[in-house]
């Protein structure tokens, strides 16, 4: 079933923070707070639900339910050593508790997490690191998002329309031979559109060799030819394409259909959207507290509340100024300077990440990256791009004085196993982004001030940014309906990654 939830007048935001200066005039007494808070919550259009007017599937659809076994499946990896969950698993916040993700060729498969590392007889270049070169963002909350998908925005909205999640698959642009080739979208929304790329990615499922799989498409329908047995494809037994008809006639309801007719890779995206946007996460304290209940957050929390939604000239921290709305982001994309380590994305050779210029091939687009939405911020760690911040309240203090970059040390904030080889060029690299982040405020361009804030104050922002939190992502037994059940009957034959994690 579909449930019809809210939906939110305000426009959503964009990437992290800014920055204040100067000593504050803001009151903090108790009583002062809430009501100041309550001026801002009003001032802002927040309702607390950015859920509203919006349709949501259930974890229990059965296309969801269809979705969860794709989205566990190593069946979708060319190797069989990777699956989506791989790099975005519900109890590693949606993603994989890593700076940089190693999606195909890690050492042990099925073990995500910290102790997930790249094996050295891989077929690619290994260097000791990580493969994948941007963080792996959450898939919580991925049915709120309406202007794009990916750090970059690659697969985006044409219009960008509130509350339709993309829109249907014309409203929608996606990368066709290149990032740069535009094309309208396979499906529909855009969580499922997002779907169609990482098993066609060598560093995140699709592996390094199968040359005469020659691009993208030929690797999806090479896939979907293996769950169905179509054009003579072995890859899988008997017995195992049966499960997976089976499960394919259940998830979509066609009980007669044949696996012609419904193993397309338009159902597998679509339904591995539905899996996605089943991961609604929004029962926040901050919700409860906008929705009334002024006690369900504490002071601090609130004095950092308050910073958030005040501007530079009120001594505020002007972060709803990209952070916008209930789901706090306004998708929009920006120079933020996050140091740049890892292998790089890029049109050269070099190890910079672009950003949106990989796909537009504009200067003025280098090293902008989408605003990150902070609903469950506190659990989706690290931050940034690249994953350059470990910590909160480190992501916190950059995002205030994005200058502070150039001073930035991976060896003191990283904790990943051998991603320090891929560190050398982090000053150099992160230099070119401040450059750039200096001419778009030079051309007014850039909201993001470099100014300083009390060490109390970084905290009373932390505290605040806690409060977004829905506590069912740090219980594990409230996110086990969005687990694969290692113990259901159709678990081996459906080839599902059976994690472990260090």
């Amino acid at each position: 079933m579909i449930k019809i939830v809210g939906y939110s007048s305000v426009l959503l935001a964009l990437v992290l923070f800014s920055g204040c200066g100067g000593e504050s005039r803001i009151d903090n007494s108790t009583v002062t707070l809430d009501t100041e808070l309550r001026e801002k919550i009003n001032g802002f259009g927040l309702s607390g639900d950015p859920s509203l007017n919006r349709m949501i599937p259930s974890i229990d659809d059965a296309k969801a339910q269809l979705g969860m076994k794709l989205f566990y499946t190593k069946a979708l990896s060319l190797d069989f050593d990777a699956a989506c969950v791989s790099c975005h698993h519900p109890l590693l916040g949606g993603g994989d508790d890593l700076s940089l993700p190693v999606g195909t060729e890690a050492l042990d498969p099925n073990l995500l997490g910290p102790g997930r590392v790249h094996k050295d007889t891989g077929k690619s270049f290994f260097d000791g690191g990580p493969t994948v070169p941007r963080n792996a963002p959450s898939t919580y909350n991925a049915a709120l998002f309406d202007v794009g998908m990916f750090w970059d925005n690659r697969v985006e909205s044409k219009t960008g329309d509130i509350g339709a999640n993309g829109g249907q698959s014309e409203n929608i642009l996606m990368p066709g031979s290149s990032d740069y080739d535009r094309v309208d979208s396979l499906v529909n929304n855009l969580p499922s559109t997002q779907a169609l790329f990482p098993i066609t990615s060598a560093e995140e499922m699709r592996s390094f060799e199968h040359a005469e799989l020659q691009n993208g498409d030929t690797v999806r329908l090479y896939l979907t030819h293996r769950l169905s047995g179509e054009h003579g494809n072995n890859d899988l037994n008997q017995s195992q394409r049966d499960a997976w008809l089976y499960a394919f006639q259940e998830g979509l309801n066609a009980p007669d259909a044949n696996a012609s007719t419904l193993i397309t890779i338009e159902n597998i995206a679509e339904a591995i959207g539905a899996y996605e946007r089943s991961q609604l996460f929004i029962d926040t304290p901050w919700k409860a507290y906008v929705e009334g209940n002024t006690g369900v957050i504490s002071e601090e929390a609130k004095k950092g509340a308050l910073l958030f939604y005040s501007g530079y000239e009120e001594g505020g921290a002007n972060c709803v100024q990209c952070h916008s709305g209930d789901f706090f982001t306004d998708e929009a994309l920006y120079v933020m300077a996050v140091p740049q380590i890892g292998r790089g994305k890029n049109h050269d050779a070099s190890t910079e990440d672009y950003g949106r210029a990989n796909i537009t091939l504009s200067e003025a687009d280098k090293y902008k990256f989408r605003t990150m939405p902070l609903l469950n911020i506190s659990s989706t760690g690290p931050w940034g791009h690249s994953g350059a911040f470990t910590s909160l309240k480190s992501i916190v203090k950059h995002m205030l004085d994005p200058d502070s970059a150039q001073s930035y040390n991976p060896y003191n904030e990283l904790t990943q196993r051998g991603i320090e080889i891929q560190c050398q060029d982090v000053q150099t690299n992160t230099a070119h982004a401040l450059e750039q982040l200096k001419i778009n405020r030079q051309k007014g361009i850039s909201p993001h001030q470099s100014v300083f804030f009390t060490d109390d104050q970084v905290n009373q922002l932390v505290a605040f940014l806690e409060t977004l939190t829905d506590p069912c992502v740090e219980d594990a037994a409230c996110l086990s309906k969005w687990i694969a059940d290692p113990k259901s009957s159709d678990f081996t034959l459906l080839q599902q990654l059976n994690a472990t994690f260090q």
